[in-house]
């Protein structure tokens, strides 16, 4: 109750809520943007995400399937819950969307948002539990068999695989690329898919390897 009180103090003024709490959170979700979804479709599909900054008014977001300024987003992150929201601006490899929700539900969000932020100064010294890492660059890109190159999201990599997210019909066997590593895909997550790598990685090359943003030659 104090942090929420503390909160809506903080972001509230006498024309509404303004963004001066803000949390650069790096925490990952996932997206769709609702103009995918039509009456005959039994399941829209979604991509991984990742938050990048937010705050009580907006949130940017890195995403490997962009969409137009003015298009509905609707995001699920555990932290947060759902967020929904229209695309103010096109980032280079992501969005900006403007959180559309009432009120009470934006105070309730200044209040997670300024716990995280307070959290952050203890999480300095956490140590790793787990072999997958999460990239601080998410943006590379996959490289089909025919040579097709597509943008793509690294949800979280290791020496011997990756899980990513991208706008391809990967399947189970399918053999592709992520920068500069050959794999294939192992499995079919929610979002996206995992690739199993032909060679196992030195893990102090796992994001010179694995996240480019152009062609590597």
């Amino acid at each position: 109750m104090a942090a929420r009180g503390q909160a809506t103090a903080l972001v509230e003024t006498e024309t509404g809520f303004d963004d001066r709490l803000r949390h650069l959170a790096n925490m990952p979700g996932r997206y769709y943007m609702e103009k995918w979804r039509t009456g005959d479709e039994e399941k829209v599909t979604s991509f991984a995400c990742r938050i990048q900054r937010i705050s009580p008014q907006t949130m940017s977001l890195s995403a490997p399937v962009g969409g137009d300024v003015g298009d509905w987003v609707t995001a699920h992150f555990d932290e947060f819950g759902v967020l929904r929201g229209q695309i103010t601006r096109a980032l280079g490899f992501g969005f900006v969307i403007s959180l559309k929700m009432r009120d009470h539900e934006r105070a309730r969000l200044a209040s997670k948002i300024l716990w995280f932020e307070r959290r952050r100064n203890y999480e300095v010294s956490e140590l790793r539990r787990h072999r997958r890492i999460v990239p601080r660059n998410p943006q590379s890109i996959v490289i089909l068999a025919d040579g097709t190159t597509m943008p793509c999201f690294v949800i979280n990599m290791s020496i011997s695989g990756a899980a990513v997210s991208a706008n391809v019909d990967a399947r189970v066997g399918t053999p592709m690329a992520l920068g500069t590593v050959v794999g294939k895909v192992l499995r079919i997550l929610d979002p996206g898919f995992a690739l199993q790598f032909t060679e196992t990685l030195d893990i102090d090359d796992l994001e010179s390897r694995l996240i480019r943003s152009q062609t590597p030659v």
